[in-house]
């Protein structure tokens, strides 16, 4: 068993923001993880950039094809990728936190155009986006606001430019349809809105809520290894289809 973690939205480093929950997740368990590269993100090669959700979707497919079993964990953006990688024989679980399930046809954007009070995202001209009309503080103050200040510049320095193709491209599969999965609901997020998590949250198996802002893995790695762990217990029971 494995752990694979598809990062979000306008960042980049995903090893970096999964750190912490992984050496505590080693430490108690020996479960080894490993954080996917997003071509969209510029993670890979230049070519790759402007497949957008489909080169993700690819990528992540290809880390599967790398192991036996592997529970895959999607922040926010992540859980769009999980969907459209579609059905893989490797996955024992889907792990979500503050992400989303979407159904067929439905593309990030989409998803994102209901909120009261969306994240300020900018067209750099040159087929990318970024999160636009933040510094240090302001970004810290909304993503990252139950974390140290080191921390919360760390994250601002690794925001990056995203093709425009993972933000419209509509979903293709619904990788999460059957598959046992759980979601974890940031209850102070102010990135996504509670509510939003909910109606995605009512889509998996089950469901926790944290009292925590929208990355728990850096603020409380803690409440994630715990969740984490419920789930290995339950091991015989993942991949197949559960109730809510």
């Amino acid at each position: 068993m494995e752990l694979i973690f598809v990062h979000g939205a306008l960042v980049r480093d995903g090893e970096w923001w999964w750190r912490r929950a992984a050496d505590l997740l080693r430490e108690r368990t020996g479960i080894r993880s490993r954080a996917l590269a997003l071509p969209s993100c510029g993670e890979t090669t230049p070519e790759q950039v402007a497949g957008g959700l489909v080169a993700d979707a690819a990528a992540l497919r290809r880390e599967l094809d790398d192991v036996d079993s592997a529970i895959v964990v999607g922040h926010s953006y992540g859980g769009t990728v999980i969907a459209e990688a579609g059905h893989h024989p490797a996955v024992a679980h889907l792990f979500y936190v503050s992400s989303y399930l979407p159904e067929v046809g439905q593309s990030q954007a989409a998803i994102m155009s209901g909120e009261d009070d969306p994240v300020s995202i900018g067209d750099n001209g040159d087929g990318t986006l970024s999160v636009s009309g933040y510094d240090a503080a302001s970004f810290g103050a909304r993503f990252l606001q139950d974390a140290d200040a080191t921390t919360q510049r760390q994250g601002w320095e690794r925001t990056s430019p995203q093709a425009v193709g993972a933000f419209m491209t509509p979903t293709s599969a619904a990788g999460w349809h059957g598959a046992d999965s759980t979601y974890l609901v940031c209850g102070l997020d102010r990135s996504t809105s509670v509510e939003l998590q909910r109606v995605h949250a009512g889509r998996a198996t089950r469901s926790v809520e944290l009292p925590t802002g929208h990355h728990p893995f850096l603020s409380r790695p803690d409440l994630v290894v715990d969740q984490i762990e419920v789930v290995l217990q339950q091991a015989p029971r993942a991949g197949h289809p559960g109730g809510s």
